[in-house]
């Protein structure tokens, strides 16, 4: 028995909206894990809730990766969408741009903290493991760095004040 067709049309109730919201969202990228692993393509998808909040997906490579070569793609290309010829030149098409960066800035800073990892793949992971230890080590370098420079100075003075 199989489902009757839906009428496409905004779902008038709230409590029903975002449910539903929620399950086409999970089923859109359980679609999209779905062909990355299938078929070994490199996806891609953003989605926004009706309130602004940013919910992203990307397989074998980070967002901002394939953002990039898209729009290299699309500009080499020349079949750029008639909708993007138009803002290229614009601030608007910059506009874009910009929060497109900032959205994949915030993305790496929230996994930076731990925070929103279940979208990684085990090779992302690795990479923000080595991120994160290649962080360390430079904060540990620096902090060596100030306390043997503190140490050289209150020993400096010690001297001082002995002769």
């Amino acid at each position: 028995m199989g489902r009757g067709k839906v009428q496409l049309r905004r779902i008038e109730s709230n409590v029903s909206r975002q449910v539903t919201f929620s399950k086409r969202r999970s089923g859109l990228l359980k679609k999209a894990h779905e062909i990355a692993v299938l078929c070994d393509a490199n996806v891609a998808v953003i989605v926004f809730s009706a309130k602004g909040r940013l919910y992203e997906y990307s397989a074998h490579t980070s967002m901002e990766r394939i953002l990039e070569r898209y729009e290299t793609f699309s500009l080499s290309q020349g079949n750029v969408v008639e909708e993007f010829t138009d803002l290229e030149g614009s601030m608007n098409y910059d506009h874009i741009k910009l929060t497109s960066r900032i959205e994949a800035l915030q993305k790496s800073r929230r996994n930076l903290m731990g925070e929103q990892l279940d979208s990684l793949t085990a090779r992302e992971v690795q990479q923000l493991e080595q991120q994160i230890g290649n962080a360390l080590r430079n904060i540990r370098l620096k902090k060596n760095h100030l306390l043997t420079n503190s140490i050289g100075e209150l020993q400096n003075k010690a001297n001082l004040t002995i002769y």
